[in-house]
């Protein structure tokens, strides 16, 4: 059965793999079950309901990714795309909750149009093959620089970033900064001897660690400080009655209250983000499994987006933010997964976690740190594909653009619309404006606008 609904022998995979690699992807995403909450609970919603809609939002989407488009993609609710509803739709503008949830549904209505149309298909498409390697291996930076932060090796500093003090602190965010670094090398060993699921066991394998350095006393839970018990308190919890203070609130909208122009610039706001930041993930994680034909498109591309934009839309009515294909989706990737049974299993763990919420939210993010910086090793290895020779220049810069921008601006989206503008203005301006199709053009003044008016 499982093989005539997600052709594992085609894909050259194995129901084994592929269970290895849904695991492994949630577990590199188990964080955003802890981290949503907290972020949507300062824009006043219930930090449990939004736990529980965020589980079952990343279910359904997940869920019609493994369905629809056999990808082995993840979904939930995107970073950055929370934090600009809790920070500037609501904190910022002064719009209640379930305003920004209205916004998140039209959104997400919208963008199943725009699937059914092949538009955001014809925009993947657009797109030239060696910016899209590039966009990969600006992804696998931006998540290794991820993983430095919740680890706490990388910090602020007068540099703007720096590593951590390990010495200042050490019981709490020092011990976790070292357990960290010995987690990417107990990963990194793991993948250069080829064991299987070397990414699940680093995760797993640092989590011990830091519990037995609890237990010795080298780890001290300081929960003002934000550093919690690494044991778990509880294991399962079946109370989902909070759920009901989320759910359907976003059709609960005093429009008395909202000013139209608001309205649309929130909408497009959202939009935008998303449609470049799933762009941006499944160009990164699909050149680096190889999924890509000839020209550089994406099977199956539309079944994908379309299952992006349903997700949205049902999380917006359950009560969470903008749900998008995840990035981290490349460490499941990186283990082996190449069909749809890797995200059915992911989404099936993400429904499981309403149940044991508390044993998942207690993985620290020191933990999943490492995976996290070796999944972006492993990405930036597509930079071998991009020829840097004269002749390709009007090419690999716009690459090489996409890939600074990502990490140092921390957008995936500003990476590829950098990445854009770069390639139509170099190519007009060297002569070869025969290679930029009416799409790109089309999408580089509309970058060149956003940076104007927003």
């Amino acid at each position: 059965m499982l093989e005539k609904i997600f052709k594992l022998k085609q894909n050259n995979t194995t129901v084994k793999t592929e269970l290895v690699a849904g695991i492994t992807t949630f577990m590199t995403m188990a964080y955003i079950l802890a981290v949503n909450p907290s972020i949507l609970g300062d824009a006043g919603m219930n930090p449990t309901a939004v736990l529980l809609a965020t589980a079952l939002a990343s279910f359904i989407g997940t869920a019609c990714m493994a369905l629809m488009a056999n990808m082995p993609f993840a979904l939930s609710a995107g970073m950055g795309l929370n934090a600009y509803l809790a920070y500037t739709v609501v904190l910022g503008m002064g719009y209640s909750w379930q305003f920004a949830l209205l916004a998140v549904f039209a959104e997400g209505l919208i963008f199943i149009v725009l699937s059914l149309t092949n538009v955001r298909e014809a925009i993947f498409n657009a797109i030239p093959l060696t910016l899209k390697r590039g966009v990969s291996v600006g992804i696998g930076l931006f998540i290794a620089f991820i993983g430095l932060q919740n680890a706490g090796l990388a910090v602020d500093a007068s540099t703007l970033v720096t590593i951590t003090d390990f010495t200042e602190n050490f019981n709490t965010s020092g011990i976790c900064a070292l357990l960290a670094v010995i987690g990417l090398l107990f990963t990194a060993v793991l993948h250069i001897c080829k064991v299987k699921g070397a990414i699940l066991l680093g995760i797993v394998g640092t989590w011990v660690l830091g519990i037995l350095c609890q237990l010795i006393g080298l780890y001290i839970p300081t929960p003002e400080a934000g550093y919690y018990s690494l044991i778990p308190s509880a294991f399962i919890s079946a109370d989902f009655s909070s759920l009901k203070e989320t759910f359907g609130q976003c059709f609960r909208v005093d429009w008395s209250s909202i000013r139209a122009l608001d309205f649309f610039v929130v909408i497009f706001a959202f939009l935008f983000v998303d449609l470049f930041d799933t762009l941006g993930t499944l160009i990164g994680v699909a050149t680096k499994a190889n999924m890509l034909d000839e020209k550089g498109r994406l099977p199956n591309i539309k079944q994908a987006l379309l299952a992006d934009a349903i997700g949205t839309s049902a999380g917006a009515v359950l009560g969470t933010s903008t749900v998008t294909t995840f990035v981290e989706s490349a460490s499941g990737v990186a283990a082996g997964g190449r069909t749809g049974l890797t995200a059915m299993v992911t989404g099936l763990l993400f429904l499981l976690s309403m149940l044991f919420a508390p044993l998942f939210t207690t993985i620290p993010s020191f933990a999943t740190a490492p995976a996290l910086i070796m999944v972006g090793f492993l990405m930036v290895s597509s930079v071998t594909q991009i020829r840097f020779d004269d002749d390709n220049l009007t090419e690999a810069i716009p690459a090489y653009i996409a890939i600074i921008a990502m990490p140092l601006f921390y957008s995936i989206s500003e990476g590829i619309s950098l990445g854009i503008i770069s390639y139509v203005v170099l190519n007009l301006c060297t002569g070869k404006a025969k290679k930029v199709t009416p799409l790109m053009y089309i999408l580089a003044i509309l970058f060149v606008l956003k940076y104007i008016f927003l």
